[in-house]
């Protein structure tokens, strides 16, 4: 059995337990005090860090919010352990972009950011060089997915578009904490200087669209992806979990050809 370390149980950690088969993965999640969701079996809870990392998990993936990013993150880095990280939005902070950078190689241990509902990022990285290169991100979601944000702005879209948001990478951070990771995962591959961010509420969208644009002396891009929203969440992507199940496979893998290929 391998035991691997998750922060958070919302509708991505779930997805995420899922998809292991249950007698290969011992499951170690770090929740709040007082928090007992129902639980598979191959799921233990611990409520602090140190329980965590005391257990030495081959690998954790938080997958909770950006306040959880800041506050355990750099333990674990600092405690060797390599980490997935879906809240990339919390790098929006340079202070804290640095201690996780810090505390990662005095720990030794990897920090993944995995693409989560995106594509094209490899693209993104290889105009990062380019002085002239401009990028905007576009977040297109249904009505229903931003009810709040609508109501508490007193506008409806019901029949037209409504742009809810448009600015940096780290506004979008801090207006969207739980929503715009994806946009900073674009300001990370090509450089948050260069990026313009948009949220809009579309009654025509039949997904939870984002597009990317971008210009340079290399040339120019479109990538458009319209994904379906997770059954347990409509403001994230069913693909934000396949991703990070996918960056954690792969890291799993490299892990266990370091140790010799013992399974």
């Amino acid at each position: 059995m391998t035991t691997l370390g998750l922060i958070g149980y919302g509708a991505i950690a779930r997805d995420i337990v899922s998809a292991f088969p249950p007698d290969a993965v011992d499951w170690l999640m770090l929740l709040r005090e007082g928090a007992s969701p129902e639980l598979p079996a191959n799921v233990s809870v611990v409520a602090r860090i140190e329980q965590l990392i005391e257990a030495k998990p081959l690998a954790v993936v938080e997958a909770a919010s950006q306040g959880a990013v800041a506050t355990y993150i750099p333990a674990l880095l600092e405690a060797g352990i390599p980490t997935v990280v879906a809240s990339v939005g919390a790098l929006a902070d340079a202070t804290l972009h640095a201690r996780i950078a810090a505390a990662g190689r005095s720990g030794g241990a990897r920090l993944i950011l995995p693409a989560g509902a995106l594509g094209g990022l490899d693209y993104l990285r290889a105009i990062a060089a380019l002085p002239d290169a401009r990028v905007r991100y576009t977040s297109r979601k249904p009505p229903t997915a931003w009810e709040a944000e609508l109501a508490s702005l007193g506008l409806s879209a019901e029949r037209d578009a409504v742009t809810l948001f448009e600015g940096t990478p780290a506004e979008a951070a801090s207006a969207y904490p739980k929503n715009l990771n994806a946009a900073f995962a674009v300001a990370l591959a090509v450089g948050a200087e260069k990026v313009t961010v948009r949220v809009i509420a579309d009654p025509k969208a039949t997904g939870n669209s984002h597009e990317i644009e971008a210009e340079s002396a290399a040339g120019t891009a479109l990538f458009s992806m319209v994904n379906a929203p997770s059954p347990g969440n409509p403001k994230t992507s069913a693909l934000t979990a396949l991703s990070l199940v996918a960056a954690l496979r792969d890291l799993l893998d490299m892990d266990l050809l370091d140790m010799g290929g013992r399974r």
